[in-house]
């Protein structure tokens, strides 16, 4: 029924109740009844007018509805008198609103959505497995020519393709200058085994994937937005990458990036491979992704695979890098990587964080709900039900939930912008926004909030004998011995919850610290790093390579302040990528299958000096141009490996076809941050002559102030050749540890957020216990009590739920670090310095917050404090 409708029958309700009650009074008069007692006689015989009213109203009316509105109404009043409560109320109820939500995105986003691929669950990421020396790996990248065998061989995949990533240089064109991309080499397939087709133009074909064919390639949305206007004439048109031309086919959608988020162009593997390479079944370098047919297990796929693979290791048991296996990944758990871990981790954190705000508001409740005790007992003497007044607590807390929400909402927006623009690296960043199942994730966080908030305060103030009620809340001790204790247990998980988050908060961070200040086993202070690949196409001998590298080494050491430059394939820092097998030509021969390895460098011979890698014993290279790679200097760990009890130095390695002399041995350095130097050979850059490397300039000055001057000099030297990861040592360091930094940096605030919160737990509820035992302490002092032992024992009341939930979070975290030990670094998940720190930090918050309530009771006026009651 309509609400106007309604309204009009409560007036006929209205006329007709009150013409009854007329006529029965005149009735009584007519019986002889006179003035004012016809009138009582009449409402005696009549009925309570105002329960027929209710009762008659409950016919025609939704009466649920509108003791929901009266609540609300109510609540709202309530809220707005108390202003302070309500604002602390709503901001924490935002701020762990706010993180959950912003989390929740992030991992369904990254971990839980579908690729947006045709059917992703039949995708998945093949890689060879077997042994290569000493290890064994299920992992390893797959060889061009196992890559052939499989896709020739296999009965349990629909297709298989092929990918690799690479860099590129675009030249310049129409005055922009040329720039160095990340690209990747697909096999013509890739885009049908992934179920994509580009939003502009065309896919790749057969044709355009064969050495003969010329060059096409397909650019990223991005690109073709910022660097050629979004114009659709841009399809057929050429440019040149690495100084070869190719034509423009498509524009992949927006949410493209696959197999990196940096990715910016696509480009035919056959046609930019040579031959060899893609039919070696030693050079392992590819990513396979396969679907697998209707029917098809991802166990039967790698089975099948397997028995591919055994069959061609079995035919070349000569060669160690031929494995014998196979193994597979979902596509989606490839991609993700090692994210997945840490991300949980912090959803995990931000739950706690949730708990922790509702404990809060919880607490508070309690404490206000102490404070109107009295009042609520009047109420429930008048005739209020218990339900009653539960629905009337139960709408206030909703209302400061749906509020927190809000807030936490527009919170979680605005750290989703910055998540986007901070990690924009993060494999499927642009899967993660805000929508419609987000959105209700969050109705649902705010009535679980509301609800259990709601319900703690609602049952502590659910004493039904009303005259104790009364007779307690008149004496003015704090809400009852029942409501002090479940005061305190909140208290104490607060505080409980609140010291795990703060002891996984200082294990990252100490683990980061750790990371960051890792032995790299060369110079990291006044070093700058800059990429530079030469195209094939106008450098293709050595010879050219060559003469390029020594005239710019020649240039870049005659800057004024360059203290000593070199040149490497890979510096530190920078990943591992390439490695070789040898073997030892002194060595007795190995065992036919087995093969030794180590990670494989080309180096100019003033490298080790610019880096600070030290000589430790022969020499580096002479200088001299080599003709071959006739000599090799070995890192520490390659000589403790391969030469226990020997001295290296004038051994042979059989490597790359030929015998290399060991020169020199110099220190071990790490590649990639954290993890254990490997053995690393190095060859003379003028034997390899690599067409693409790092250079390294080390200055007791600024070493940014070289980028632009090394910049114009390539500039000089090759108009069209762009110089990238224009990063000095530190530089480079951080953004290898961009990963852990990230996770530390969140967890930290996390961690911060709830010391703050159960600060503010404990100073609210010190502060309204103060409020309501005025009393009390007014008649201790004026009883000779002293302030001293007043706010001594104030103190000792606050401070008791936070030493026990220090012992309870210090208990739980023994349990919760280890469950991050795989996102540790040199430290164990039991380190006593992290948690004596969150004790003592604890302690120091706790006494902080309880000190200015404490000191507050203690300085009451005694007459003031009665006079009050």
């Amino acid at each position: 029924m309509r609400w106007w409708q309604i309204k009009k029958r409560d007036a006929d309700l209205e006329r007709e109740l009150r013409s009854d009650l007329e006529l029965e009074e005149e009735e009584q008069r007519e019986g002889g009844v006179s003035g004012e007692e016809a009138r009582y006689a009449a409402l005696r015989a009549f009925g309570n007018p105002t329960l027929i009213r209710d009762q008659t109203h409950a016919v025609w009316s939704w009466s649920w509805i509108e003791s929901l509105a009266r609540d609300l109404r109510f609540s709202l009043r309530t809220l707005r008198r108390t202003p302070g409560f309500t604002i602390i109320a709503i901001l924490v109820m935002a701020l762990g609103i706010g993180a959950n939500v912003a989390l929740f995105t992030v991992v369904r986003g990254v971990l839980l959505k579908p690729l947006p691929f045709h059917d992703p669950d039949r995708l998945v990421m093949l890689y060879e497995a077997g042994a290569l020396g000493d290890d064994t790996t299920d992992t390893n990248v797959v060889s061009g020519g196992m890559y052939a065998e499989w896709k020739k061989q296999n009965r349990s995949y629909s297709s298989l393709a092929l990918a690799q990533g690479i860099r590129v240089g675009l030249s310049g064109s129409g005055g922009q200058l040329p720039e160095k991309l990340r690209s990747a080499l697909f096999s013509w397939d890739m885009l049908r085994t992934l179920g994509v087709q580009p939003a502009l133009g065309r896919d790749f074909t057969q044709a355009d994937d064969s050495p003969t064919a010329n060059g096409t390639v397909l650019l990223s949305w991005g690109l073709w937005k910022r660097r050629f206007g979004g114009d659709p004439g841009i399809l057929n048109q050429t440019i040149e990458l690495d100084a070869a031309p190719f034509t423009v086919i498509g524009v992949m959608p927006a949410w493209f990036d696959f197999p990196d988020p940096s990715t910016q162009l696509w480009t035919p593997v056959y046609h930019d491979k040579p031959e060899a390479m893609m039919t070696s079944l030693n050079n392992h370098m590819f990513r396979v992704v396969g679907r697998l047919k209707p029917g098809v297990t991802a166990a039967q796929g790698v089975a099948d695979l397997s028995l591919i693979s055994q069959r061609i290791h079995n035919a070349h048991l000569d060669d160690p890098f031929v494995f014998r296996g196979a193994s597979s990944r979902p596509l989606l758990e490839h991609l993700v990587g090692e994210i997945r871990k840490p991300l949980y981790v912090l959803l995990e954190a931000t739950c706690c964080l949730l708990l922790i705000a509702c404990l809060n508001v919880a607490n508070l409740l309690v404490a206000r709900a102490a404070a109107r005790r009295k009042e609520l007992a009047i109420r429930t003497a008048l005739g209020g039900g218990w339900l009653r007044l539960m629905s009337e607590r139960m709408m206030e807390c909703l209302m400061l939930s749906a509020a927190g929400g809000v807030l936490g909402l527009l919170l979680a927006f605005a750290a989703l912008h910055w998540l986007s623009q901070a990690r924009h690296d993060m494999s499927r960043v642009d899967s993660i926004h805000i929508d419609g199942v987000v959105a209700a994730f969050t109705v649902g966080v705010i009535m679980l909030c509301a609800l259990f908030s709601g319900l703690i305060a609602a049952f502590s103030n659910s004493d039904r004998h009303i005259l104790g009620a009364l007779h307690e809340a008149s004496r003015s001790v704090g809400g009852g011995t029942a409501r002090a204790t479940l005061r305190k247990v909140l208290l104490m998980l607060e505080v409980g919850l609140t010291v795990i988050l703060l002891v996984g908060a200082g294990l990252l961070l100490k683990s980061y610290e750790r990371l960051r200040s890792a032995d790299m086993g060369c110079i990291t202070q006044g070093v700058i790093t800059m990429h530079l690949g030469l195209p094939d196409a106008r450098y293709a001998t050595p010879a050219q390579r060559a003469n390029f590298y020594d005239s710019l080494l020649e240039r870049v050491r005659a800057l004024p302040g360059v203290d000593a430059a070199g040149f490497a394939t890979l510096v530190p820092g920078q990943g591992y990528e390439v490695d070789s097998t040898f073997n030892i030509v002194e060595h007795p021969p190995l065992p036919q299958g087995r093969g030794l390895y180590a990670l494989s460098r080309s180096a100019d011979p003033k490298y080790f000096g610019a880096m600070g890698i030290p000589i430790l014993r022969g020499r580096t290279f002479d200088g001299k141009r080599l003709a071959a790679a006739d000599e090799v200097i070995i890192s520490q760990s390659f000589a403790s490996q391969y030469f226990p009890g020997e001295d290296p130095l004038g051994k042979h390695l059989h490597v790359h076809g030929q015998n290399a002399v060991i020169v020199g041995i110099v220190g071990d350095t790490r590649y990639a941050i954290g993890e254990t130097p490997r053995p690393v050979q190095y060859f003379s850059l003028d034997a390899g002559v690599e067409n693409v490397g790092t250079l390294v300039i080390r200055s007791s000055h600024d070493p940014e102030q070289f980028a632009l001057p090394v910049q114009r000099i390539v500039s000089e030297m090759d108009r069209d050749l762009p110089v990238s990861d224009v990063l000095t040592m530190n530089q480079l360091l951080g953004k290898s540890t961009q990963d852990q930094s990230f996770n530390t940096t969140l967890l930290v605030a996390f961690g911060s957020l709830s010391l703050v919160l159960a600060a503010v737990g404990l100073f609210g509820v010190m502060s309204y216990i103060g409020a309501q035992r005025t009393t009390e302490i007014g008649i201790r002092i004026a009883l000779g009590a002293r302030r001293e032992q007043v706010m001594r024992k104030m103190l000792l009341d606050g401070m008791q739920p936070a030493v026990f939930g220090l012992v309870v979070g210090l208990t739980a975290s023994l349990a919760a670090g280890r469950l991050m030990r795989d996102l540790l670094y040199q430290i164990k998940p039991l380190d006593p310095a992290v948690f004596a720190a969150v004790a003592a930090t604890l302690l120091a918050v706790a006494v902080f917050a309880c000190i200015v309530p404490a000191w507050r009771a203690s300085r009451l006026d005694p007459m003031k404090a009665l006079r009050a009651e």
